[in-house]
């Protein structure tokens, strides 16, 4: 849907100015017309692209590259949880998500009984980078008041993710829309400056906010930093799943710079986590053994139905 004229490879050096692309402290910017950039250090790419013409009409979007694993175009991307305990635990379920073959790994650490002792989580990470080889992972501390299994002060909930985009280990890091304003923009920074994507994320368990909420907050992920605003609410009837398509199209179609993930939870928004190749969802979750929300269907069903969408469009 989408071509690009790449112009080099370049690193976070602020302010560096390379033939007619700018990089200030990891920013791209786009080029004049027809022409893109890419900003490429270790395994995340970001890439800009301009727009050709396509039956969506989707707006330009810069796609997200980690490792080998591009979000924003073709069918969405498919993510796996490991929600262990322990150690032992972690690594068991690190091998049978990496045998199913998804596209991507997150380490849902709040599960985790040492999430507070530094040296355990990077312990924890190094052996999750070895047992996953080249799929990416995800590092997620969701917090208990967004569905999570608890909570941290601010300031070691920062530190714990920011250790983690330092470590070497992870391809992503998520942090939650409304924590601080600047506790996202310093954990963006810090994931940036390891040349670590961010998401951005927003999830409401009780309820479906209005449809224009539901983009204000898209928007304003975006407006952070985020490569990858994702927003996740729980439906009440099916309307309040309508209203989370709407929102995923009207954001990816009119003001989505990156790639978007949305999802409505529970049985009832099971259609959101398989048709975001339609809506402009670009990651969808599923489950190898245990779920981390309501709603996760089995990767096996979910690669099949993606497959089938895509095949038919």
């Amino acid at each position: 849907s989408y071509r690009t004229s790449t112009l080099g490879r370049c690193g976070f050096l602020g302010g560096y100015r390379w033939g007619h692309c700018a990089v200030a402290e990891g920013a791209c910017r786009l080029a004049p017309a027809g022409l893109g950039m890419m900003l490429w250090q270790g395994a995340v790419a970001f890439e800009l692209w301009t727009p050709c013409k396509n039956k969506e009409n989707l707006m330009s979007i810069r796609l997200v590259t980690v490792r080998d694993v591009v979000l924003g175009e073709g069918m969405p991307k498919v993510c796996v949880p490991v929600t262990a305990r322990t150690h032992p635990e972690l690594v068991a379920q690190a091998a049978l998500a990496s045998a199913a073959g998804p596209d991507l790994v997150e380490w849902r650490v709040d599960f985790f009984d040492e999430v507070t002792d530094p040296a355990a989580v990077l312990s924890a990470l190094d052996a999750l980078r070895r047992g996953l080889g080249e799929i990416p992972l995800v590092f997620t501390f969701r917090s208990a008041r967004e569905g999570g299994r608890r909570e941290l002060p601010e300031a070691e909930y920062v530190a714990l993710i920011e250790r983690a985009s330092a470590s070497g280990f992870v391809d992503v890091v998520d942090v939650e829309l409304f924590t601080s304003e600047a506790a996202v923009r310093s954990v963006v920074a810090s994931a940036h400056a390891h040349a670590v994507a961010a998401i951005v994320s927003s999830h409401d368990f009780a309820a479906t906010p209005p449809a224009a909420e539901l983009v204000a907050r898209l928007r304003r992920a975006q407006e952070l930093g985020a490569d990858l605003p994702k927003l996740a609410v729980t439906p009440t009837s099916p309307r309040d799943v309508l209203a989370l398509l709407e929102a995923t199209w009207t954001m990816a179609s009119t003001y989505a710079e990156v790639p978007i993930i949305t999802m409505s939870m529970g049985g009832d928004g099971v259609i959101t986590r398989l048709a975001g190749e339609v809506f402009g969802s670009a990651l969808t979750f599923a489950a190898v053994g245990a779920t981390s929300a309501p709603g996760q269907v089995d990767l096996e069903t979910v690669a099949r139905v993606l497959a089938l969408i895509h095949a038919n469009r």
